[in-house]
């Protein structure tokens, strides 16, 4: 069950899932895509990138994920972003001319470049929001000091180097 601690974890992750998505959408504006179908296309990505984000640091306050790591997490969003973009053609595009399979391998292909860019910012917003929220939330303090721990470890590596 997700608990009120669990939503907090969530919420960064979320959010950046919102964002992109909603400016994903918003691009299609300068396809010349008429406005509410603009809008449809945005809303239709957003919410599943902002649920999959939200998932994503569920996960990670519960250990299914480290901080500092990328493979598990491009695995991850290479089954997470095709679904929100499939789920976005079905409501909002001009459909998959190519056939379903083929859409989604190349879905696939791009969300590597959606998991970068997503790992980036959450890697940022998160330990802020970490430090806010970690007082009255166990695992929003326990995660802090796992990226605590992680950032000990990348400094020690970089004196080791010098």
């Amino acid at each position: 069950m997700i608990s009120r601690d669990d939503l907090e974890l969530a919420l960064p992750g979320a959010t950046i899932g919102a964002v992109a998505g909603t400016l994903a959408g918003g691009l299609t504006l300068i396809a010349g895509v008429p406005v509410g179908l603009a809008a449809q296309s945005a809303l239709a990505l957003s919410v599943p990138l902002a649920f999959f984000g939200g998932l994503y640091g569920v996960l990670l306050g519960r250990g299914v994920f480290r901080p500092g790591t990328f493979g598990p997490i491009g695995l991850y969003w290479m089954a997470a972003f095709p679904l929100s973009r499939l789920l976005q053609e079905s409501v909002a595009g001009a459909g998959a001319n190519d056939g379903v399979l083929t859409f989604l391998l190349f879905q696939a292909m791009v969300s590597l470049g959606f998991a970068i860019g997503f790992v980036f910012l959450h890697e940022r917003v998160m330990p802020p929001w970490l430090m806010r929220r970690r007082a009255g939330n166990p695992r929003a303090d326990a995660l802090f000091g796992l990226y605590v721990r992680h950032a000990q470890v990348l400094q020690t590596r970089k004196g080791a180097r010098r």
